[in-house]
């Protein structure tokens, strides 16, 4: 799965030295989640953009929905949360997710540990609508899918070159509440450093009923098209481990022979190598106008 989306973001077959550092780049994230969770601010250089997005929808007293993606770290979003108390950061996930996080951080640090709203469950749409009218930010994640998901709930859209599968389920939920809803990723860019973004997907609290699909319509090309362009500007920070394209880990690993290095394609594993330099290795971020 990691060649296969590497191949794709980087317009390459992937390295060995690419699939390292995708790996080592989602360890970096877990191991700073545990001083991050220990309110430990201090050691890191966390660079907010677009933060006035957040500023203007809590402006209005009626929250906002932050939508994002497995790419880069949450809990660094969840941090600007935390330093400031007049922002309090919901989080929605499914049961199972939630209550491992909930234990895990748990175990860390019980201060720490985040409000989870289980999704699947008959009263988690009126838990969101309470959070939200107490101008909380609900974060959820959508770029999964489930396996018992129907067609209707998803879409296909074209990301890093070919089709995928995307969830409406988010979108549909911030229209049903019409509530404004935001782009949010953070990432990692090397030592100590992150980068937290927000964009405008859509802002649902106006939109009429017979134009509410066609809003949402919109709102799901431009999530797709903030994560390719994402994606593309850190190619490292996407954590995504499994077949996304379903289909397309054979065409990645087709050339993996061929890229890893002689001493890798023997039983005995040679010696793990330093690891270089990335200064090269992210892209501009470009700016993305609505489909």
């Amino acid at each position: 799965a990691s060649r296969d989306y590497l191949r794709r973001v980087l317009g390459r077959p992937a390295q060995w030295r690419d699939v390292y550092r995708h790996i080592f780049t989602f360890a970096t994230t877990i191991h700073d989640r545990i001083y991050l969770a220990n309110a430990r601010f201090d050691l890191f250089d966390i660079r907010p953009q677009g933060h006035a997005l957040v500023d203007a929808a809590l402006a209005k007293g009626r929250g906002v929905f932050l939508i994002g993606a497995h790419l880069g770290s949450f809990e660094v979003v969840r941090a600007l949360g935390r330093t400031r108390p007049d922002l309090r950061v919901v989080v929605t996930m499914y049961e199972e997710n939630a209550q491992r996080i909930n234990a895990t951080l748990a175990a860390v640090n019980p201060a720490a540990k985040p409000e989870v709203i289980g999704l699947g469950q008959v009263g988690s749409m009126l838990k969101v609508h309470e959070r939200l009218d107490q101008n909380c930010m609900v974060g959820m994640l959508a770029d999964r899918t489930l396996l018992a998901d129907d067609a209707a709930t998803m879409r296909r859209m074209a990301f890093l070159g070919e089709p995928a599968a995307f969830p409406l389920g988010p979108l549909y939920m911030a229209a049903m509440l019409k509530r404004p809803v935001l782009f949010m990723t953070g990432l990692y860019r090397d030592g100590n450093r992150y980068d937290v973004h927000f964009e405008t997907l859509a802002d649902f609290t106006d939109v009429p009923r017979e134009a509410r699909q066609r809003t949402i319509d919109a709102a799901l090309v431009r999530y797709v098209a903030l994560l390719d362009r994402y994606c593309r500007a850190a190619p490292y920070n996407w954590f995504n481990y499994f077949d996304f394209w379903q289909g397309g880990r054979k065409a990645a690993n087709a050339g993996a022979a061929e890229s890893a290095p002689a001493s890798a394609r023997k039983p005995i594993a040679a010696p793990m190598r330093r690891r270089e330099s990335h200064a090269h290795a992210e892209l501009p971020v470009h700016e993305v106008t609505d489909a």
